[in-house]
């Protein structure tokens, strides 16, 4: 599919709109410490962010979630990233300004993300994006989060925007499927959080931005 000109625009959020990965970088920094583990390779931690809390724990501590241990540290992940919400995290280049042009052409926006609205919401707030979202969407709006393509179809009766006048960005694999299966139109952020070997090239998104400003400029120049 050749992109559009869309009549909205929704992100995933993080590895796409804003970057938190040094913060659960610190996170996980600070979990091995208190297990008494060595310093690991932030690399490591950066690749599993879109893995959620369940996989960063595991990366952290290199233990399975069936460890007697494990619910204790994602609880101590949780404690830690509510305390520290926002401090090490900046939108990626170039998304305020792209913010600005969505607003300027009329163009309503949004957030569909797997992340937990306890943090999704406030994180927005904090980044100062909340006054122009137009729908900020997390698993606690929906029965079934990305993959499925449930909230992006939610999200698109909210802003009464068909699917295919929509184009949505994400980082991970689950966003361009949850894309596809939605019918909007898809652009891979390839600049997030790949895991190691990963590519975007192999999800079939419509197109594929390398870096944020690259994307600005590829949403800017379909509002023209």
């Amino acid at each position: 599919m050749i992109l559009s000109r869309p009549r909205a625009v929704l992100f995933d959020l993080d590895g796409t709109l804003i970057n938190t990965a040094p913060e659960f970088v610190h996170i996980a920094a600070e979990l091995r410490r208190e297990a008494a583990l060595p310093v690991m390779d932030t690399q490591t931690i950066w690749q599993s962010v879109s893995d959620g809390a369940i996989g960063m724990v595991q990366a952290a501590l290199e233990i399975s979630a069936s460890d007697p241990s494990f619910e204790f540290w994602r609880q101590r992940f949780l404690d830690h990233y509510e305390s520290g919400l926002g401090a090490l995290s900046k939108p990626y280049p170039g998304m305020r300004e792209l913010i600005s042009s969505l607003g300027s052409h009329g163009v309503p926006w949004g957030i569909v993300t797997n992340k937990l609205a306890r943090f999704a919401v406030p994180l927005m707030t904090l980044m100062s994006f909340t006054p122009s979202a137009e729908i900020v969407l997390t698993p606690d709006d929906v029965v079934r989060p990305k993959p499925d393509p449930e909230s992006l179809l939610l999200a698109c009766e909210k802003l009464q925007c068909s699917v295919s006048d929509t184009i949505f960005i994400g980082d991970h694999r689950r966003d361009i499927d949850a894309g596809i299966a939605s019918g909007c139109q898809t652009i891979a952020a390839s600049y997030g959080y790949l895991a190691d070997g990963e590519s975007a090239q192999d999800w079939g998104a419509d197109a594929i931005a390398a870096s944020s400003l690259e994307l600005r400029t590829l949403i800017e120049d379909l509002l023209v």
